[in-house]
């Protein structure tokens, strides 16, 4: 080994809690479920986190508090000098976590510490119940995750497009499109890897599902998967009615020594890599790829040895892995998982990421030598990927990969607000009812004039409902007709 122990990051203890309530369970909040996660992880490293100088809390989604950053230092009886609890994202583990790394690397931190967590499953119980939980009183003024500010435009939600199980629509026909698929053939993709997640759940002793899913049942629209959005029937979307937490703590390898922390359970931290793409969706170049997903994977490949070894994909919705396998050259029955995913894992809303790594650090442990951690936010926006390894490597000094991803990216069509007449279909998404019928379709299109508009067809088109719903072909192309009425938003009609 080359370089100092002091400033070489390395992962020291994890934590993680599932807890599937019971006749004898009292309900942990957020806040409880992190605070044992900690402790948990503090045992696995069996180093006090009475050192603990650096906290960064992943943003939960199922309760608010006023300073959950200073509570949970409360809690867990320490007084960390830096404290924070992050913004909104699905791949901000991997982003505190390497910033982390980073930090020990520089001597600004010795032992650091990312956790998050979420009680959703039983605060939906409780709002089912009529009831009130027990809680931390609710932060009516505390931090915020659903300020979307710009992420969201106007138009988009007039037309109810704001959720991501109906964005990612977008993508995924643009995407399947593009690759020559028929819907159909894109709906098999998706369902055979999704068994992949699904088997690898199966062996998570931390999964929220543990039940083996076939490609078939997973893929076959019944009662009880229904459609959700998009052409996602339940099983295909993250499954975010869960009790889950996760912690990980980050010390550099000196440190680990010198607590009589064995060097082969300790995981190096070797590399990341980030990039955004704009945060309102209706302002990328095209919906058939991701320039910020596709920089960051490349990145990846480029770390240490090269190889990727372990992988885990995210897997809010299947267009997602699917783009990654397509990036990565990856053979069609690779692994894209060590943790089962978010449908079947569980997901446990921003902080996914950091079960994952907590999974790939058992892994590691277990004889991999290398693991690649992908991890993504908002509407396929934010992007961040993480190396670790079973040995010491160099870690990676270039982690934003911004400016190739900005480089990649071609010109974005304005978007026309009041367009009416004649235009093509770029992409689009449905959107369906609770019991799984459609309630519209939501066309992207572009005008005559190369702009795009926004469009509902609306399910009373049965017409124009079997063509957006086809399992042959994809309508992307097709022309129709966009009329703008007095009151309401624009409908799409087809030529």
């Amino acid at each position: 080994m080359t370089s100092d122990p002091k400033t070489i990051p390395v992962i020291i203890g994890i934590g993680e809690i599932t807890e599937k309530l019971g006749s004898n369970v009292i309900p942990r909040e957020p806040l409880t479920l992190m605070r044992d996660a900690v402790r948990l992880a503090e045992s696995d490293a069996g180093v006090s986190i009475d050192k603990l100088d650096s906290l960064d809390v992943v943003m939960p989604m199922s309760w608010r508090y006023s300073d959950l950053a200073a509570q949970l230092s409360e809690a867990l009886g320490a007084a960390p000098s830096r404290a924070k609890l992050g913004p909104s994202g699905g791949e901000t583990p991997l982003k505190y976590i390497h910033q982390a790394a980073k930090r020990i690397a520089s001597g600004q931190s010795s032992i650091a510490a990312v956790v998050g967590g979420e009680a959703q499953y039983s605060l939906t119980s409780f709002q089912r119940a009529g009831e009130q939980p027990p809680w931390t009183p609710f932060a009516m003024d505390g931090p915020n995750f659903a300020e979307t500010g710009d992420a969201i435009d106007p138009l988009a939600v007039k037309h109810g497009l704001y959720m991501p199980v109906n964005v990612y629509g977008l993508f995924e026909a643009a995407s399947a499109h593009h690759w020559g698929q028929t819907p159909k053939q894109a709906q098999n993709e998706s369902a055979r890897i999704w068994e992949r997640y699904a088997a690898a759940a199966s062996e998570n002793p931390y999964s929220w599902r543990t039940d083996t899913r076939s490609a078939d049942d997973i893929k076959t629209v019944t009662p009880k998967n229904r459609l959700i959005g998009g052409p996602y029937p339940k099983s295909m979307v993250a499954n975010m009615n869960v009790n889950q937490s996760a912690a990980v703590l980050i010390s550099s390898l000196a440190i680990a020594r010198a607590n009589g922390i064995s060097d082969d359970k300790c995981v190096f931290i070797t590399g990341g890599a980030s990039a955004d793409e704009p945060r309102n969706f209706l302002k990328r170049d095209q919906f058939a790829a991701c320039h910020a997903q596709d920089e960051v994977l490349r990145a990846m490949q480029t770390m240490g040895s090269g190889e990727l070894g372990a992988l885990e994909l995210y897997s809010c919705f299947p267009c997602v892995p699917k783009m990654a396998h397509r990036t990565l050259g990856l053979e069609d029955d690779s692994s894209p998982t060590v943790t089962g995913g978010l449908s079947f894992f569980g997901a446990p809303l921003n902080n996914y990421m950091c079960h994952a790594t907590c999974a790939m650090v058992r892994a590691i442990r277990g004889g991999e030598p290398v693991g690649t951690l992908y991890g993504q936010g908002e509407f396929m926006t934010k992007h961040y990927g993480l190396r670790l390894s079973r040995a010491f490597e160099k870690m990676a000094e270039e982690f934003s990969v911004q400016a190739k991803a900005d480089a990649a990216s071609g010109d974005v069509p304005p978007l026309s607000s009041a367009y009416g007449g004649a235009a093509a279909l770029e992409t689009f998404t449905m959107m369906y009812d609770r019991s799984g019928q459609p309630t519209h379709g939501v066309i992207l299109a572009r005008t005559l004039d190369g702009n795009r508009a926004l469009a509902s067809l609306p399910a009373k088109d049965a017409d124009g409902l079997a063509i957006l719903m086809s399992q042959e072909r994809y309508p992307i192309g097709l022309f129709g007709h966009i009329v703008q009425p007095d009151k309401g938003a624009a409908i799409w009609h087809f030529a």
